[in-house]
């Protein structure tokens, strides 16, 4: 057993000290503060002496994981506990039931579901077949089942140990940065926390492009100490019109992080000097309201106060305040001109910039104090959806990853019914996708629409902003040239189901579904495996069995298995996958 030096020593009572300081101000009395120091000393002196990967105390990586869950995550005494002891029982000869007897079932639960995911997560592979990233993937939301809470801890140890990644050696850190960027990273995006989210992108980003991440990150600093006193001129009138309007307010600095920046780079197609919103100032009241209605008014008052002051873009106003996210982001923007330079405001309340900062814990504690609708809230939809999907026997790990990362990646419009209301449909959806998001009915009769009062077929792509009203007969009836352009996969799946006649499937259940192998190639690039997968999933007439993608710096080689009932299908296949940007070549390799 190793001595720590004074200095380490040191370190662990500042890491003490700043927990215990944070934890205070979550914990609803002294008994609760009491728990957490209680759980320090359990595991402090269960690992007396002993060393994280060779190298740092191991207490200071519990400590960590304690800080990031109340800091970041907003989480109470029991979650801080459990992000304590969560490594307790592998790392010591100390049993679940320990901990049971000393901390209680829910923390000894927490700490059980986290070493399920360990055990997943430690399996001795690559991680590089996509096969086996979806069974992971589904293994850490099956956690929702029980307590979405050991998700978050999760996410916070993942975090922690992001952090330390220059400890490891190479083909570990490898690892732990292909399940980061293809599970955690979409995980932490979907349920609001964005502080973590955007560390894990930036730290996954240093590690695989060094060069583009000094660049950028140099570049960005550059921007901001020639822009400072810009800013400070643009940000003092509207601080004296809040303040003359009588509003209780605070004003941020928004800077874009380096991934950000290298994302927009890769998918825009731009170079560094022509990314012209690195910054962006967050206004944030903290006016008393009583009721969403009057924290909405605020709102709209602070954005026609600065409209009124400087000329805006309206097709650049974001209103996720009438219409929040579906991760629970809500929130007003809009970009204004300032003598030549464009710069995008965006309002929101306390409670707004909690839930946008620090996600669903934020949610739920406001949610508690009867000021946010469980019915209106598109978070408790989304993980009351994940949870009816576990529980189907019939959706395999790959058909979940993809339903579950198409709805966390994609873009989303918002176009309106002839009533006024906002509807928000996947970006390059057509009239007739519309159609069946309002209803499956709806969908089947439709013939033709109406966008902003001019007739247009069903096909049309929609734009946000649109005005939609489906045209319908009483005699309508799918029709099969529909699948080759509706988007989402609520609308493809329904016409599918129509042409599935009993005379169809009986014939197929006479013909076997044949094996099919395709080999893809081409240029690799950011965001490719998943809209791959997105295809994939889309394809849902056949069934995926295998997936595989290996990437050699610019180039990749893949290869997809899946069962075809018929040469339409398999056709179908080689077409769509084709039409991927990136995707240079797909060849049948082998049909059995």
């Amino acid at each position: 057993m190793a001595e720590f030096t004074q200095e380490e020593l040191d370190r662990i009572q500042q890491e003490y000290e700043a927990l215990m300081d944070a934890a205070r101000k979550r914990c609803a009395n002294e008994w609760e503060l009491s728990q957490v120091q209680k759980a320090f000393d359990f595991v402090n002196n269960a690992s007396l002496g002993t060393r994280r990967r060779g190298s740092v105390p191991y207490i200071l990586h519990p400590l960590a994981v304690a800080r990031i869950v109340v800091e970041k995550i907003s989480l109470g005494y029991k979650s801080i506990c459990a992000a304590l002891l969560h490594d307790l029982v592998e790392e010591s000869d100390y049993m679940l039931d320990d901990i049971r007897t000393q901390f209680g079932d829910k923390v000894a639960s927490l700490v059980d579901g986290l070493a399920k995911i360990r055990t997943v997560l430690d399996k001795e592979d690559k991680a590089k077949e996509v096969s086996t990233q979806a069974e992971n993937f589904k293994c850490i939301l099956l956690t929702l089942n029980d307590d979405v809470r050991v998700l978050l801890i999760k996410l916070a140890d993942r975090l922690d140990n992001c952090r330390s990644l220059e400890l490891l050696p190479k083909y570990k850190r490898e690892k732990i940065l292909s399940e980061t960027m293809f599970i955690f990273i979409p995980l932490a995006h979907r349920l609001g926390l964005y502080e973590i989210k955007s560390e894990m992108e930036n730290i996954w980003l240093r590690f695989t492009e060094p060069e583009a991440y000094e660049e950028i990150s140099r570049g960005v600093e550059e921007k901001m100490a020639m822009a400072h006193l810009e800013i400070e001129r643009f940000i003092n009138p509207i601080q004296q019109a809040l303040e003359k309007a009588g509003l209780h307010f605070m004003i941020k600095r928004r800077i874009k992080t380096p991934y950000s920046c290298w994302h927009k780079i890769q998918t825009k197609g731009v170079t560094f000097d022509q990314i012209y919103d690195i910054y962006a100032i967050r206004i944030i009241f903290d006016d008393k309201c009583e009721t969403i209605d009057e924290e909405r008014a605020i709102c709209y008052n602070i954005f026609s106060i600065i409209t009124s002051m400087y000329p805006y873009k309206p097709d650049r106003t974001r209103d996720w305040i009438k219409s929040p996210k579906s991760n629970g982001y809500e929130s007003l923007h809009c970009t204004v001109n300032d003598n030549g330079n464009w710069i995008e405001v965006q309002i929101r309340s306390r409670r707004m910039d909690d839930i946008a900062e620090k996600g669903i814990a934020a949610h739920w504690a406001y949610k508690k104090e009867g000021f946010v609708s469980s019915e209106d809230n598109e978070m408790d939809r989304w993980l009351e959806k994940i949870q009816d999907i576990l529980s189907d026997p019939d959706v395999n790990s790959l058909e979940l990853l993809d339903i579950v990362h198409e709805d966390l990646l994609t873009t989303k419009i918002y176009v309106f019914t002839p009533n006024g209301d906002q509807k928000s449909i996947l970006k390059g959806a057509t009239a007739l996708d519309f159609a069946y998001s309002i209803h499956s009915e709806i969908g089947r009769k439709a013939i033709a629409a109406k966008v902003n009062t001019r007739l247009v077929p069903l096909h049309h792509v929609l734009r946000s902003g649109d005005e939609v009203e489906i045209l319908t007969t009483e005699n309508g009836q799918p029709q099969k040239e529909w699948l080759s352009f509706v988007r989402t996969k609520r609308a493809k799946d329904d016409i599918q189901s129509f042409f599935k006649t009993p005379g169809q499937k009986k014939s197929r259940k006479r013909e076997a579904p044949r094996e099919v192998t395709l080999t893809l190639s081409g240029k690799a690039r950011p965001e490719l495996l998943n809209d791959i997968l997105r295809t994939c999933g889309r394809l849902s007439g056949s069934q995926l069995e295998h997936f595989q993608l290996d990437t050699h710096d610019t180039i990749f080689n893949g290869d997809i298995r899946f069962k075809a009932r018929n040469k339409w299908e398999m056709e179908e296949w080689v077409k769509t996958l084709q039409e991927i940007a990136g995707v240079e070549k797909v060849t049948l390799s082998k049909e059995k």
